[in-house]
């Protein structure tokens, strides 16, 4: 089975079939259709790595990153996605928002 991360973060890999989503778009909708035990897992999982992840992260020009790095980079904006939900909020959805929905219009690059 091909890794999707860089052999450092083989522990984070588990994650990376869910969590490693390109687009903000994509993040957030995970983090709707997830449930809150499954967040505080990968929220667990990932946090202490976190600083490493960007120090290795931090390594490349991000129009140069290899598709590894990219990934864990992902990871990490996955890991800010569900932050507010695992520390604050205690449910996937921003409380008292009623139906109101973000639709991100820009996306940061990479």
């Amino acid at each position: 089975m091909p890794t999707l991360l860089p052999g450092e973060f083989a522990d984070l890999e588990p994650y990376a079939t869910v969590w490693c989503l390109a687009t903000e778009a994509e993040r957030y909708g995970r983090r709707l259709a997830g449930s809150m035990p499954e967040m505080q897992e990968f929220y667990d999982a990932i946090t202490p790595r976190a600083e490493a992840a960007i120090a290795y992260c931090d390594r490349f020009p991000l129009d140069e990153m290899p598709e590894t790095a990219l990934n864990l980079l992902h990871l990490l904006y996955s890991m800010i996605s569900v932050s507010f939900a695992v520390e604050a909020w205690k449910q996937p959805r921003i409380p008292d928002s009623g139906a109101a929905a973000v639709d991100c219009v820009i996306e940061p690059v990479p």
